[in-house]
């Protein structure tokens, strides 16, 4: 074998040991380069690495973890506390970032909450959104509510709720509002002078102003003359309120319930009853509707006859007295007069020395006139017999019954 023929080794053009060296540099580098950069003042994400009753540490991708101290935790409910767990992720702002590799970041759970409650409040106030937020405490000028880590006042003047004693007495009223929660409107938002202002009075006007504008619209379906279904929501002394739809509650005036007097509603009407209604009257303006039960009644004298004859003893209800007689209602149909000379066989100066409003008594027909819408009763004949009647006294009777009695009113 010749010498000659053994080939050197051959050199190469890299290095192997320098190119791992390098690689292994660089990799070093680019680790280092993938840790972002945390200021002061930011809100960063974060995972919770560890969880005691003092401390929480929160990854954010630094080299080391940062920690929410227990100043910070104490700012927080224990609801909030017990909903933050071990692997769970969390915005938090930055306070410190350290000084050094040894050094952790200062962080808190409660200034990000609130930076991001600034933010929610800055977006309500733009979009006009109400938000609901309870009463925690107040003081002489108004209202303070929670609005999570933040406190916003709202003035005595932008309170509806709770202002039966006027706005600017006593602040003694506040009391009871507190643990209340209010709809409430942001109409002010700054940051720097820690202000955070809210109306409860511009949400309830926005509600009242859609509610009418609904009511204007059912009001436009009503016309006069039209019968609808209601149910009565409120009795008072001069009528009956009833239900008729679209948030309107139309008015059955007293004279309108029935043709014969009615003294109260609860006579003939409770409230919860279904009733038909006649529509007299539509004010689109005012937003009232005014109802009529006994327009949708026969008119009673019209056919008089049909139910009642002279000599016929009925039930009968005191309805009004009057110096020469008093006034009696029968099957709340129709209304009669009971002359004072006819409510006692004794000499009596006014009907309330024997008989008072509201009194259920019996009566006997004695005289009937339909065209001038006039009946005469009689309590004191009620017990006798037709051989008692004296006819000629009984003509004088209705005779003065008639020029006593004033013309019906229905």
């Amino acid at each position: 074998m010749a010498v000659d023929n053994i080939q050197p080794p051959q050199k190469t053009s890299d290095n192997s040991e320098n190119n791992q060296i390098i690689s292994m540099a660089d990799l070093l580098a680019q680790e280092d380069l993938t840790f972002p950069v945390i200021k002061m003042g930011e809100i960063v994400k974060g995972v919770v690495a560890k969880k005691s009753s003092s401390e929480i540490f929160v990854d954010i991708g630094a080299k080391s973890e940062g920690v929410v101290d227990s100043k910070d935790l104490g700012k927080l409910t224990q609801e909030e506390l017990s909903q933050i767990n071990i692997g769970d992720t969390v915005f938090v702002y930055i306070l410190n970032t350290g000084t050094d590799d040894e050094d952790r970041a200062e962080l808190s759970l409660s200034q990000a909450k609130a930076e991001q409650d600034w933010d929610f409040a800055q977006r309500l106030f733009k979009t006009g959104e109400s938000v609901e937020r309870p009463v925690v405490g107040y003081n002489k000028g108004g209202l303070i509510v929670e609005f999570g880590q933040l406190r916003g006042f709202v003035p005595g003047s932008q309170v509806v709720t709770g202002q039966s004693g006027g706005v600017g007495k006593s602040t003694g009223r506040w009391n009871q509002m507190v643990g209340k929660t209010l709809s409430l409107k942001i109409i002010e938002v700054d940051k720097e002078r820690n202000r955070l202002i809210l109306s409860e009075r511009l949400v309830m006007d926005e509600a009242r102003e859609k509610d009418n504008e609904k009511k204007s619209e059912f009001l436009h379906t009503l016309t006069e003359g039209q019968t609808v279904t209601g149910r009565i929501t409120r009795l008072v002394e001069f009528g009956a309120f009833v239900d008729v739809g679209g948030g309107i509650d139309g008015l059955i005036h007293l004279s309108e319930l029935a043709w014969a007097r009615i003294l109260h509603p609860n006579e003939i009407l409770s409230v919860g009853d279904e009733v038909q209604v006649y529509v007299l009257n539509v004010d689109i303006e005012q937003q009232r509707v005014a109802l009529s039960l006994k327009r949708l009644q026969p008119e009673p004298w019209s056919k008089v006859f049909e139910h009642y004859q002279i000599n016929q003893v009925v039930d009968a209800v005191i309805t009004k007295l009057t110096d020469f007689g008093a006034f009696a209602r029968i099957d709340d149909r129709i209304e009669g007069l009971i002359h004072i000379s006819e409510i006692s066989n004794k000499n009596i100066t006014h009907p309330n020395q024997m008989v008072t409003e509201g009194d259920k008594i019996q009566v006997r027909i004695i005289n009937i006139d339909p065209e001038r819408r006039r009946m005469g009763l009689s309590i004191k004949q009620v017990d006798e017999t037709p051989a008692d009647w004296d006819m000629p006294k009984q003509a004088e009777v209705a005779l003065a019954m008639a020029e006593a009695m004033p013309e019906a009113v229905m």
